[in-house]
């Protein structure tokens, strides 16, 4: 399906692999120009050689922490710089530290608000001017369906994370009608985080193969099945089309249909 974002600018936080990765490819392959960042070089320069074969746009990779706010407002500068402007973000960033409520001190839960939120108030504070000063511009921030319904061991990200479904929430009323603001709420997708989990499992012999692992990671899906990190990115690149242009405000899930809530 084309989308109609050939020659728009896009940039992408912590999208040299997983989810973020996931989307910024799925904007290459209809024709935009994309930047991402990361803090593996190694990693980034794989990332920014795979996108450059997936579309025929421009590919700007940046080595940038997005805890750090000189490196976030740095990426953004650079990229419309480069770029001559910019038209869609995309917030992406790891995971924090897995564990019950008793397990985690101050220092883990200021990390975890550095990661999640911070970096989101960041990149919109210094992408906005130059969204809005486009055709319309859009920002879709990566969430987990951990904002809508709690995973057990994740409390850093089940109770931080609902920090930016609130800022998006409120970004959809103050940015309009000139900015889109929307989250998307992933399940599991076979990332290479999953991957190497599962395999970590294999080895420990907790099951007997690969497979195995990665059916117990679909269990309580409806369809089934693991999510393919294409399907998240597609996702993403349709919020950001005019083909979603009357969809403002939402926290759309992307999870086989696992959310009971």
């Amino acid at each position: 399906m084309d989308l109609g974002l050939d020659g728009n600018a896009v940039l992408c936080t912590a999208a040299s692999s997983g989810l973020g990765f996931a989307s910024a490819e799925a904007f290459a392959r209809d024709g935009a120009d994309v930047a991402i960042c990361g803090r593996d070089e190694e990693r980034l320069a794989d990332a920014r050689e795979q996108l450059q074969d997936a579309g025929d746009g421009a590919v700007l990779a940046v080595q940038a922490d997005i805890t750090d706010k000189a490196d976030l407002e740095g990426f953004v500068d650079e990229t419309v710089a480069e770029f001559g402007g910019l038209d869609h973000l995309v917030t992406s960033a790891g995971g924090p530290p897995s564990g019950p409520f008793l397990d985690m001190d101050d220092e883990d839960w200021q990390d975890a608000y550095d990661l999640l939120v911070m970096s989101v108030v960041r990149a919109t504070r210094a992408a906005y001017p130059h969204l809005e000063a486009g055709d319309g511009g859009t920002i879709v921030n990566i969430t987990s369906r951990s904002v809508q319904e709690v995973i057990d061991g994740l409390v850093l990200s089940n109770s931080v994370r609902r920090a930016v479904i609130g800022l998006m929430k409120t970004q959809a009323r103050e940015f309009a009608p000139d900015v889109r603001v929307n989250a998307v709420l992933p399940g599991a997708h076979e990332t290479s985080r999953i991957e190497e989990l599962i395999e970590q499992s294999v080895e420990r012999g907790e099951f007997d193969s690969y497979d195995e692992g990665r059916d117990d990671w679909s269990e309580g899906v409806p369809l089934e099945r693991v999510g393919d990190p294409q399907e998240l990115g597609e996702a993403v690149a349709w919020l950001s089309s005019d083909a979603a242009s009357y969809v403002n405000g939402a926290a759309l899930p992307v999870d086989g249909g696992s959310l009971r809530s």
